[in-house]
């Protein structure tokens, strides 16, 4: 039985490019800033509402920095899987401070790219559509399926 969990899972749009440093031990992290948004129907004035909150992620794992860095910019559209941690550090004046961001290290962590836009003649990803568009095609080509997927 497991004592604790730490995960987050979050849907969203980058706020700017990925920045990527290089630690003293020569490896790549690369931080985002991750915008999740959520809109309703005031019940009392009929207005719609909007709430957007930001997100600190540090990616340490060494593949995922890779494809942050040459894949994702300004306005991608990610879902990401991490832990959240919080640290201790001293501003410039000396004062310390408290941050809390989604870190994504070893096998604990997971980034998908969510876009179906093809930048750079890179990586595609498919859209749900073309998926289930593609479904489609193989069932009409080959009479001998004739059951319905359940999505």
């Amino acid at each position: 039985m497991v004592g604790s969990v730490n995960k987050v899972i979050l849907v969203g749009n980058l706020g700017n490019d990925p920045e990527v440093r290089i630690s003293q031990d020569n490896k790549k992290i690369v931080r985002l800033s991750l915008a999740t948004s959520e809109s309703w129907k005031d019940r009392e004035t009929g207005e719609k509402r909007d709430k957007t909150e930001w997100h600190r992620i540090v990616i340490f794992s060494v593949g995922l920095a890779e494809i942050a860095e040459k894949f994702l910019k300004k306005g991608s559209k990610v879902y990401i899987e991490g832990q959240l941690q919080t640290r201790k550090f001293s501003d410039q004046a000396g004062v310390e401070k408290f941050t809390t961001e989604i870190v994504m290290q070893n096998f604990n962590s997971t980034l998908v790219m969510l876009d179906s836009k093809n930048t750079n003649n890179s990586l595609e990803t498919p859209s749900k559509d073309s998926f289930n568009n593609n479904i489609t095609e193989q069932q009409d080509s080959n009479p001998m399926i004739d059951d319905e997927i359940p999505f």
